[in-house]
């Protein structure tokens, strides 16, 4: 896979969604599912965009006890998805129990990804509400570094800490970075944000943006914005 925008499909319905996806009659965009649309609707939802030929990223960021954690990617291996997330404050040994759940009897696997900070936590928030006192970069590095070490094809982290993921942990590991808006446009609740064509000069592999594209009076031309200036 190269570089590509993830559309984060953050609806309550499979009426919805496909009503929106309707829209697209040429290029089939990478499509996230978030814990919304997967809670209200199962794993019909995923079947049911993955026939419409779109690559799914499954957004459910798993944190549990390893063997929880194991059990639940071995159902989701299961469905055909691209790639699937969990939170990489579970330990090494939770990632490591996620991938064996996950791969597949004949070796395969979705890329599996860890999300190191949410892109609306801010170094205040982490320090008040987590405890946690080092500098977010540095947190942010070492929970990379831990998802690398625990053989995860990359993580999930803001647009202005991908590069820093590449230093860190290879050109080869993965950065998916959400808080993408355009330039124009309203940052809505996210801390960290940065637009398409900046995530693309700091070295960010694939963005996930919502809201600038499902929410817009054109989101077929808002998604081909966002390719433009990201992938072009």
């Amino acid at each position: 896979m190269g570089k590509d925008v993830i559309v984060a499909c953050d609806f309550s319905s499979a009426a919805e969604v496909y009503a929106f996806l309707d829209k697209f009659t040429g290029r089939k965009p990478f499509v996230k599912i978030g814990m919304e649309l997967y809670y209200a609707e199962g794993p019909a939802i995923v079947k049911g965009i993955k026939d419409r030929g779109h690559p799914i990223f499954l957004d459910l960021k798993l944190h549990d006890i390893p063997n929880t954690v194991k059990k639940a990617m071995n159902v989701l291996s299961r469905l055909d998805v691209d790639i699937c997330n969990l939170h990489a404050g579970g330990t090494v040994r939770m990632m490591q129990a996620a991938i064996e759940g996950l791969t597949r009897e004949d070796g395969s696997r979705p890329l599996l990804i860890a999300v190191t900070q949410l892109t609306s936590t801010d170094q205040e928030s982490m320090e008040q509400d987590l405890l946690i006192k080092q500098p977010i970069d540095q947190v942010v590095m070492h929970y990379a570094a831990n998802a690398k070490k625990a053989g995860l094809d990359g993580v999930v982290c803001s647009p202005l800490e991908a590069q820093k993921v590449h230093d860190t942990c290879g050109k080869e590991f993965l950065t998916v970075t959400p808080g993408v808006r355009f330039a124009d446009g309203d940052v809505g609740d996210q801390k960290r944000v940065m637009t398409p064509a900046q995530a693309k000069e700091i070295g960010s592999d694939y963005i996930v943006v919502g809201r600038p594209i499902t929410a817009a009076a054109d989101p077929v031309a808002a998604y081909e914005r966002c390719v433009a200036e990201f992938c072009d």
